[in-house]
């Protein structure tokens, strides 16, 4: 059964945010830190607990696959917009939507954006013994072949995906949130972000 789950996307001007070459991302995702990261890939492991959704497996692919093209940073923060998803396959759980990865230093209580990008697509995951892992991704090619390979991949959920990548306040909102989030969860005592060349903006209160 097919489940359509429309959340608002968040993203700041990307000429703000620098795309650089790739570099060496330091810290981590989501939950877990980079560290811990490549023990979350160990499906041997008998003392983790089982993963309950595929959103960790997602954030660790984009830290470990996306993030590491980008110059790296103190911390990597991914956002995700999910359009929608199809689980009747636990092989191949399928997983529509709006991807980005950040780069962030912290200088004093601001996160410095160092780079970033977005990676729109489809996300593969398969179902394991301890989780979930995420095996592959058909990408939104750039350029003039932007608009037919985002038909192809959504096919009849493009205008879902176009409404929510169109939305720069919705996408800019998501990712202030998710920053928040991201700093209570490490215990930054970030209260601003910033990209480069823009004022720095305060975060949202996370409850």
């Amino acid at each position: 059964m097919k489940k359509i789950l429309l959340f608002v996307a968040a993203l700041a001007v990307w000429a703000a945010c620098e795309n650089k070459p790739a570099g060496t991302v330091v810290s981590g995702v989501g939950s877990p830190d980079t560290a811990s990261v490549a023990q979350e890939n160990r499906q041997d492991r008998t003392d983790e607990p089982r993963e309950t959704n595929y959103f960790p497996a997602i954030d660790r692919y984009l830290v470990n696959v996306f993030g590491k093209r980008y110059a790296g940073g103190e911390h990597c923060v991914p956002i995700h917009s999910v359009v929608s998803v199809d689980e009747r396959n636990s092989e191949d759980i399928l997983v529509w939507g709006d991807f980005w990865v950040f780069n962030y230093d912290l200088a004093g209580d601001t996160l410095k954006c160092v780079s970033g990008g977005s990676h729109a697509g489809l996300m593969h995951i398969r179902q394991t013994e301890k989780g979930f892992e995420a095996t592959g991704f058909d990408a939104v090619e750039d350029g003039s072949r932007y608009l037919p390979s985002a038909k192809r991949i959504f096919g009849k959920k493009y205008e879902a995906f176009h409404a929510i990548n169109s939305d720069a306040e919705a996408r800019e909102r998501l990712r202030a949130e998710g920053l928040a989030v991201y700093a209570k969860r490490h215990g930054l005592g970030a209260a601003l972000y910033q990209d480069y060349g823009w004022p720095a903006k305060k975060l949202p209160p996370v409850e």
